[in-house]
């Protein structure tokens, strides 16, 4: 079986934009939670979807939670 993959330019995160939103994963162990930054997301150009590019696939209990970058975060994009 093959798998076509289709990608026109709507899906691709572009290269200089800064991520829309930072992907991580949260672990809770305990009381404490552990959060580990496993990628990011770019919003689409017709703004009706986003591009999520992971890193690192989690396994095991947790959560993975998207939030807006900071300025530092936008910097290290």
């Amino acid at each position: 079986m093959t798998i076509q993959k289709n990608q026109d330019e709507t899906t691709k995160a572009p290269a200089k934009q800064p991520p829309a939103l930072i992907a991580w994963y949260v672990a809770e162990r305990g009381k404490k939670s552990f959060w580990t930054r496993i990628g990011a997301a770019w919003d689409h150009e017709d703004g009706k979807g986003l591009t999520l590019q992971l890193d690192l696939m989690p396994i095991g209990e947790g959560r993975i939670i998207l939030r807006e970058p900071t300025t530092d975060e936008k910097s290290e994009s």
